[in-house]
């Protein structure tokens, strides 16, 4: 049976800890105001961009540029993004499992599939079942800028206009609220098959300077870069979200233990003092006796 002062220590022990899940949780609510900003600013900007590119390519052939290519799938590419740290709950384990999902599935059905991973923990997953990464990038949560989005875009445009991968799928969490983040499955390229919204986007006799396909060779590799961007943040944003929601519970859990603890003490405590006095009349009879 622990005694006192093992169940003090264990109180001073939870009490501590309380404290730091308590503070992790101000720090990541802190980082998630901002991250859940530039997200939010940045998702009509990069919904509109694939809208415009849509529109512009409408009425052109899909070989214009060679990210508007579909060829054979025989390469696929899928990119994982997880976050640097953990202490967030079920954010990266969610995505590892989606992802393990799809790559066997992929692979199931015959394809060669390729991985690239974002975050240090996919980087570490993938490491510990020995499977091979063709890139991965890590240490940018936190500090996450427009610099890592056009890094990671130019080594996968690198990889599909070189014909080394026949598609890229983008695999990671998307901001719903701060208690939901959602697994988003995308693919980045080719881009959306220009012939399915023919039907639907009106057409407009508008004048180009300079022509529709030069604005689509400067637009398509930025859009790339942007989808990119958007999902980082995304993640990123979940990712505090996950954290702030995960320290919120450990907190929770932590004072809980901390009232069962303090109510184990005080009637093992008091199961120590019921049983001096016992000793104490017992002692005063026999000295009567």
């Amino acid at each position: 049976m622990a005694t006192l002062r093992d169940i003090k220590r264990r109180i001073k022990a939870v009490q501590s800890t309380s404290k730091i899940t308590k503070a992790m949780k101000m720090v990541s609510a802190a980082k998630f105001r901002k991250a859940q900003q530039r997200m939010f600013e940045l998702r009509p900007y990069a919904e509109r961009m694939s809208e415009v590119i849509t529109r512009l390519a409408v009425d052109l052939d899909a070989e214009i540029h060679p990210l508007l290519a579909v060829r054979v799938r025989r390469n696929v590419e899928v990119l994982v993004i997880t976050s640097d740290r953990g202490l967030c709950g079920a954010f990266n384990t969610n995505i590892l499992k989606a992802g393990a999902n799809h790559i066997a599935h992929l692979r199931a059905e015959g394809f060669n599939v390729s991985i690239s991973s974002v975050g240090r923990k996919a980087k570490d997953f993938l490491k510990r079942r020995n499977v091979d990464t063709r890139n991965s990038w890590a240490g940018i949560s936190g500090r996450l800028s427009y610099a890592n989005a056009q890094e990671i875009a130019a080594d996968i445009i690198e990889s599909y206009i070189s014909e080394t991968v026949d598609e890229v799928i983008m695999i990671y969490n998307e901001f719903k609220s701060v208690a939901s983040q959602k697994v988003v499955v995308n693919r980045l390229l080719p881009l959306a098959p220009i012939e399915a919204a023919k039907d639907t986007i009106p057409v407009y006799d508008i004048v180009y300077e300079p022509s529709k396909a030069e604005i689509l060779s400067s637009l398509i590799p930025k859009n790339v870069e942007i989808q990119i961007f958007r999902a980082l943040l995304e993640s990123q944003a979940s990712e505090e979200a996950a954290r702030m929601a995960a320290m919120e519970n450990a907190t929770k859990s932590a004072n809980e233990m901390i009232l069962k603890l303090s109510l184990q003490y005080n009637k093992a405590r008091q199961a120590t003092i019921t049983k001096e006095l016992m000793d104490i009349v017992g002692g005063v009879e026999a000295l009567k006796g």
